[in-house]
């Protein structure tokens, strides 16, 4: 085997470690890159040439050549960021994106925001996927079984009906009969329109007896047990019967009703509860008292809400967009769709933090954060570099003297040939 040989091995070892210079400069260059995952150069040695007929004893190599560059998905670590949009993998999973013409990406890069059409996505304008999620009237969620493209637009909190309420209230046992006291709350209708209640208390000839009547919006009707009657309160103050006459109460077992008919607006009758007995202790409730002091109202609780605008965001580790609204409630959006694949070394990276698929890595397996094998999200968080810096330089110091030695290889043999010219003179 010719000395030549020998310098075309040094090549092949300095064009070698010249292109793995190339991944670790691309490693320390993308140091500070958002969901970036560190590459790996894997070495190989080339095919070697045998000079016996085949003779395992006697077989040179031909040199080195990058066999493959592998990425490291490693964990990395993660950066707060309080915007609600940002989300980081923690585990195994790649969000999914799509561009204008349909195709998917996919990326650990969670840096997204929302676009001028109210839609989720990431710098490059592509679109995150995720799954709908909805809310019927009794407060079950459903997702739909097919992802789409993330789309806050136009999103608002559903009204939920009033259907029952509590009040908290002193009503004096030292009032002059004919004293009144009044007191309202509001309660929300089928369509989410605020129906304001009022209650009128009135003392009776009678001891510790009040008489209430309600009254509510113009227009509508109120009838029911809750509509008027009377309340008696025993000795130490506690509301023991109720009677639709004066002196003519009977022991409370039941709670009371309240229907509210003939809203101007055409929504449905409200038909509410009026929760002063509880059914569990058979007992009536102690928020009603009548106390030797002022009347007054200190609580009152009823369920239902009107309709809300969006306020804010929020996800959870599950992937769960909900929509925080100016009614106060917090309701369940969207859920980000994730993908993992059985060779995910085997993606080609496209830039911009995205991966393809390929043949590979096998085709994408979709789900959501927390089923089977895939991680958990965290909201207001990026995911950083993989990179490990001190790990980057050892290889860079390396690289360089293994450059070097090859460079010297070449040399060293043009010194051995320059001697083979000089042996005739």
């Amino acid at each position: 085997m010719s000395l030549t040989s020998a310098m075309y091995s040094g090549v092949s070892g300095i064009n070698a470690y010249g292109n793995a210079m190339n991944v670790t400069g691309d490693n320390i260059a993308n140091v500070n890159t958002v969901g970036f995952k560190g590459n790996r150069t894997i070495f190989a040695d080339i095919l070697a040439n045998s000079v016996a007929n085949g003779a395992t004893t006697l077989q040179f190599g031909r040199g080195s050549l990058v066999q493959g560059i592998t990425a490291s998905f490693a964990q990395g670590s993660f950066d707060t960021t309080g915007n609600a949009t940002d989300m980081a993998i923690e585990g195994a999973g790649f969000f999914v994106v799509k561009d204008t013409g349909g195709a998917s990406y996919y990326t650990r890069a969670g840096q997204f925001i929302m676009d001028e059409n109210g839609k989720l996505v990431n710098p490059n304008n592509m679109l995150v996927q995720g799954y709908r999620m909805t809310t019927n009237s009794s407060g079950i969620v459903t997702r739909a079984s097919s992802s789409e493209d993330i789309d806050i637009t136009g999103v608002q909190s559903t009204p939920k009906e009033t259907t029952l309420f509590r009040l908290g209230m002193n009503l004096s046992s030292v009032a002059s009969a004919g004293a009144t006291f009044s007191s309202s709350f509001n309660s929300y209708n089928s369509l989410g329109e605020m129906t304001t209640i009022t209650y009128t208390f009135t003392k009776t000839t009678n001891p510790l007896e009040w008489h209430f009547a309600a009254t509510g919006p113009t227009g509508t009707t109120l009838s029911g047990t809750g509509a008027s009657g009377y309340f008696t309160f025993n000795s130490t103050g506690g509301l023991t019967s109720y009677g639709t006459a004066a002196g003519a109460g009977t022991p409370i077992t039941a709670d009371l009703n309240l229907t509210i008919s003939g809203f101007p607006s055409g929504a449905n009758n409200l038909s509410i509860v009026w929760d002063v007995y509880n059914n569990t202790t058979s007992a009536v409730r102690s928020e009603m008292t009548g106390f030797a002091s002022d009347s007054v109202m200190n609580s009152m609780v009823q369920d239902g809400y009107g309709t809300g605008v969006l306020r804010g965001l929020s996800v959870d580790q599950d992937g769960i967009i909900s929509g925080l609204f100016s009614n106060g409630q917090t309701q369940q959006m969207w859920q980000v769709e994730l993908a993992d694949f059985l060779s995910p070394w085997g993606l080609s990276r496209q830039g911009n933090s995205l991966f393809a698929e390929t043949a590979q890595s096998g085709q994408p397996v979709l789900g959501t954060a927390g089923d089977g094998g895939f991680g958990t999200i965290y909201g207001s968080s990026l995911e950083l570099s993989s990179v490990d810096l001190s790990a980057e330089f050892v290889d860079m110091i390396q690289n360089q003297r293994a450059y070097q030695a090859n460079s010297r290889i070449i040399t060293t043999v043009d010194q051995m040939l320059q001697e083979v010219v000089n042996l005739k003179r």
